[in-house]
């Protein structure tokens, strides 16, 4: 439970400097927004910056839930890795694609990695590896196939305000992840 345990010291640690900056109208200082080429560090600082105490509440209860699932099976390296990128992704997409269908936002917040780390749970396992060996699907209906668990994982947390677009990139990634056995130690 370290690396889990040591991404929520990262959050809360961010989440105090945010409220000092706070204090100078300088809250929005970490979140990933459009152009991305403004500010590169955001795609890290994004991942672990929260627009509230609220949310980091949620997604540290959704983080200490599947996190250390993750974690009992790769390197405290890898899970940091995996979070990051994950993250970084879900986010620069999230603010890409946003964009293009409406105004752009800023996006901050763990969610996309916490999605992408439970889709690495579901696709990733012994049950999950004996059903696809067994159905023996073709890598294209495999991908299509986590494209709607994405979408269906995606739809259950649609709420005003919530980054839909990063929870199915990280849950897509996730998947993907988990199928092929990326952070796998063994």
């Amino acid at each position: 439970m370290r690396a889990t345990l040591e991404t929520l010291g990262i959050a809360l640690l961010l989440a105090s400097i945010q409220a000092a900056l706070g204090l100078v109208g300088l809250a929005g200082l970490f979140a990933l927004s459009t152009p991305l080429s403004v500010a590169p560090w955001t795609l890290v600082t994004s991942v672990y910056a929260h627009g509230s105490i609220g949310h980091l509440l949620a997604n540290a209860l959704a983080l200490l839930l599947v996190g250390p699932l993750v974690e009992r099976r790769t390197t405290r390296g890898r899970f940091h890795a995996f979070v990051v990128a994950t993250g970084a992704l879900a986010g620069a997409t999230q603010v890409t694609l946003g964009g293009l269908l409406g105004p752009s936002v800023a996006v901050v917040g763990l969610s996309g990695a916490i999605f992408a780390l439970g889709g690495y749970l579901l696709a990733g396992n012994v049950v999950s590896a004996t059903l696809f060996d067994r159905l023996r699907l073709s890598a294209r209906a495999q991908f299509g196939l986590f494209g709607l668990a994405a979408v269906g994982l995606t739809a259950m947390t649609a709420a005003p305000g919530v980054a839909l677009i990063a929870h199915a990139v990280g849950a897509f990634s996730g998947l993907v992840a988990g199928r092929v056995g990326l952070l796998d130690a063994r």
